[in-house]
């Protein structure tokens, strides 16, 4: 079971067909082969060596974690231990959809059975289409008239009670060796906001509804009331699924998605999904505009006042309270964001 993006135990598609198979040899790998606008900054290693801790924990200190070349990494575990299956949760970054496709193709030539699953998203992007078959550009028509009148979204799956680990020793080089703990102690306020991990998302999820979900339309709009519900880095580590988050809304307010909070949280999901969706359709994204008309736009250069901005100092009172609040706590709110 080759973990990613999908660090928990319930609602793991992956995990739980591998359960059913027989013994489990649970791995992670930080991958050191991906692109330098995909190497993951200092706060987000923070977050990831949390997480994996706490998956480790919750898999009876079982995780096998390594660096490095993950294809290589997986390819000599596989010829070096009696492995007849690998299973995974898809990614979706263009760099590891490539991967993926590679390494699932030098699998299946050695003999080795694969299979992937989706555990991150709602709908796969394949899926939702115009009736010419052409994809979405605009999120509202793609959520209300594509998301919405596709197959609801699958319901979540239950901790696998027969999961069997198995342990080697010599695959295991243990989490300190991923090296992510920065080298300056800067994360104290950070650590004392967040919980990572399965447990502090679930946590995160129970103290945000139901009140959160059903007074959201209103109470989003003002950063001081902190009505949001901070799933963000939970889902993106994917220690909850969207699924878990979008059926759990649904139970809390007794099935009425009528309501109007629910519904505008429920689409902050689709928004989530849009964004993968655009990347998946369109994977120059990350390097070009995906408007051409902002291609000619008139950047400003001028460092001081990015400095400025930077350290919260501009003057403006809502735009340095949001680089504060980035700082102190490793997110800011959504309509500061916009400002």
């Amino acid at each position: 079971m080759w973990f990613r993006q999908d660090l928990r135990l319930k609602d793991n598609p992956a995990l739980h067909y591998a359960a059913e198979l027989g013994s489990v040899l649970p791995v992670f790998i930080l991958d050191e082969d991906c692109p330098k606008h995909a190497q993951i900054g200092g706060a987000s290693q923070w977050w990831l060596h949390h997480s994996l801790h706490a998956l480790n924990a919750s898999l009876n200190d079982k995780l096998h974690m390594q660096k490095g070349h993950a294809t290589e990494i997986l390819l000599d575990i596989i010829s070096t231990h009696d492995i007849t299956h690998i299973v995974w949760n898809r990614c979706y970054e263009p760099w590891q959809i490539k991967r993926d496709s590679q390494l699932k193709q030098q699998l299946m030539d050695m003999g080795i059975q694969v299979k992937s699953f989706n555990s991150h998203l709602l709908w796969e992007p394949w899926q939702v289409l115009k009736k010419d078959e052409t994809p979405y550009k605009v999120f509202t028509p793609y959520y209300r008239k594509g998301c919405l009148t596709k197959t609801a979204p699958r319901m979540p799956v239950a901790k696998p009670e027969n999961l069997t680990t198995a342990y080697k020793p010599d695959l295991d080089h243990g989490l300190d060796s991923l090296a992510l703990m920065p080298s300056i102690d800067w994360y104290d306020t950070i650590a004392k906001t967040w919980l990572p991990g399965e447990e502090g998302a679930a946590k995160r999820l129970s103290e945000f509804l139901p009140d959160g979900a059903k007074d959201y339309k209103n109470n989003r709009d003002f950063p001081k009331l902190g009505a949001t519900s901070k799933l963000s880095p939970h889902l993106h580590f994917g220690e909850i699924s969207p699924n878990q988050v979008w059926y759990a809304g649904i139970h809390a307010l007794n099935g009425n998605i009528d309501n109007q909070g629910l519904d505008c949280y429920l689409s902050e999901l689709g928004w989530r999904e849009f964004s993968h969706y655009l990347l998946y359709h369109f994977p120059h994204i990350p390097e070009q505009n995906f408007s051409p008309k902002f291609e000619h736009f008139p950047w400003r250069t001028d460092n001081e006042s990015l400095l400025a901005w930077q350290r919260g100092q501009t003057g403006i009172p809502i735009v340095d309270a949001g680089m504060r609040e980035l700082w102190q706590t490793g997110t800011m709110h959504n309509r500061v964001r916009m400002v």
